[in-house]
């Protein structure tokens, strides 16, 4: 990559001041690039590109809307080579990483493709005679989609699918240190066809973007994928100004270990989802509650598997983890660590940096954890583990439930009983037991407590872009 623009009523161009913010690559620290600085003047332009966008693109039918996105992601799936070095070089997960992203991102597209043409109406029988009664599906509106750099391309999309299925125009504000995956499916777009002004792509300062956007006349639908406080801000804002809003925030997961499950099988299966994109996922496992009869053989398992994970740069072959995004969010993740160590943690395996380039930091455990310690109440965001020795399923459902977050848990257990507890006591928007299978296109994606809400997954997800009108009338 060398330079990513804004995208603005159909034409790629810079900021009108001409100000551009530097793209690093993680795995050196390197300039590789840079992104396009909005500035205000761009940001109105973008809003009345999207009014205008929008008049046009609600008139399209849903069966035109979803031959169109589906061309999008055939074109996404035929330049997947491509994208997924950009993505990896500009991101830093591993190369067989990218390509899941991007081809789980056009699956996405097609998923919500095809719920376009399933927004249904209703015909409510009324009580007077010659009465007809009928409750409209219509689009909400221009949407604010703001995206994080973890996911750049499929947090987009989930955003992006469900808003172009239902009707709506998309001011999309991505992150500025993964800006050119996004803009190439938004270039994907454009050359399937998608009309001038009904999607835009800005990058530039994350403050004022938001500030200007949130309760700018035009925009009538927030959706935004980050951090607890930045959400609750937005969100915030978004009610002073009577808008829906979609909010998909960070989590704190457990993963509960009960003494009847195949230690093996989860410690397999866990050490993999934790140490995917460095740690660097929403659904991430952080603290694993463990039963104290096989607590000591599950950590030894899994600090065997942290220590065997290749980490390197993304485009290696033989590369497993790639670096943490950047300087500062590899210090936080280290602050963390050294915090709890300060106070009693036992540093299973990892927690050094490595090599003299690049953000890398090493697959880390850490057992003896206590919630005194930052690390058990901040979501870590990053490669660290933490182990929690618990007795029974009130301790395990307790701990599971102490935080105030509740997006994702996961769970290891071959009882009936405990089956039927996890799935009745866990404050969780998506719990997953004995294997991984979250966010598939046609399953829910949300949490729930200061983890957000709306789903942006399933048959749910395109509600939240569509208003429901009532018409009767006396025929």
């Amino acid at each position: 990559m060398t330079e990513t623009l804004l995208y603005i009523d159909g034409t790629w161009r810079k900021g009108a001041q001409g100000r551009a913010i530097d793209v690093l690559n993680p795995a050196t620290g390197q300039k590789i690039g840079t992104v396009a600085r909005a500035e205000v003047s761009d940001l109105e332009a973008a809003a009345a590109a999207a009014a205008k966008g929008f008049a046009q693109w609600r008139d399209v039918s849903a069966f035109e809307r979803c031959k169109l996105i589906r061309r999008a992601a055939d074109i996404l799936r035929e330049r997947l080579e491509t994208v997924a070095k950009i993505l990896t070089e500009e991101q830093g997960k591993p190369l067989a990483e990218s390509r899941a992203e991007l081809q789980g991102s056009a699956d996405i597209l097609d998923w919500f493709a095809e719920e376009g043409r399933r927004s249904y109406g209703q015909l409510i029988p009324a009580r007077a005679k010659g009465v007809q009664q009928m409750a409209i599906r219509e689009p909400v509106g221009p949407v604010a989609a703001f995206t994080p750099w973890n996911f750049p391309v499929s947090q987009v999309v989930r955003k992006l699918g469900a808003a172009l299925a239902a009707g709506c125009s998309v001011i999309l504000k991505a992150a500025e240190e993964t800006p050119a995956s996004p803009a190439a499916l938004v270039q994907a777009f454009a050359d399937a066809g998608l009309p001038a002004g009904v999607l835009n792509l800005v990058y530039g300062v994350p403050a004022e973007i938001s500030n200007f956007l949130v309760p700018h006349p035009v925009v009538r639908k927030i959706s935004f994928t980050g951090s607890v406080p930045v959400g609750k801000h937005l969100a915030a804002m978004a009610g002073q100004h009577m808008k829906r809003s979609t909010m998909e925030l960070g989590g704190h997961a457990p993963a509960m270990v009960f003494d009847d499950a195949d230690i093996e099988h989860a410690s397999k299966t866990l050490a993999f989802s934790k140490f995917r994109n460095a740690g660097q996922v929403c659904v991430s496992p952080t603290r694993f509650l463990v039963q104290d009869k096989v607590h000591d053989e599950f950590v030894s398992r899994f600090t065997a598997l942290a220590k065997a994970v290749k980490v390197g740069d993304g485009l290696a072959p033989d590369t497993q983890m790639g670096p943490m995004v950047s300087e500062r969010r590899r210090a936080a993740v280290e602050e963390l660590i050294e915090d709890a160590v300060s106070k009693g943690a036992k540093l299973e395996t990892g927690g050094n940096r490595i090599g003299n380039s690049g953000f890398f930091l090493e697959p880390t455990v850490l057992s003896g954890v206590t919630s005194a310690m930052r690390i058990m109440n901040e979501e870590p965001f990053g490669p660290v583990a933490l182990m929690i020795p618990l007795k029974d399923m009130d301790e395990i459902a307790a701990e599971a439930n102490r935080l105030p977050y509740g997006l994702a848990a996961y769970a290891f257990t071959r009882g009936a009983k405990n089956l039927q507890q996890l799935a009745a006591r866990v404050e969780t928007g998506m719990l997953t037991i004995n294997h991984l299978g979250l966010a598939l296109p046609e399953l829910p994606f949300g949490g729930m407590k200061d983890s957000g809400y709306g789903t942006e997954g399933g048959s749910e997800a395109i509600h939240a872009y569509l208003n429901t009108k009532f018409v009767t009338q006396l025929v």
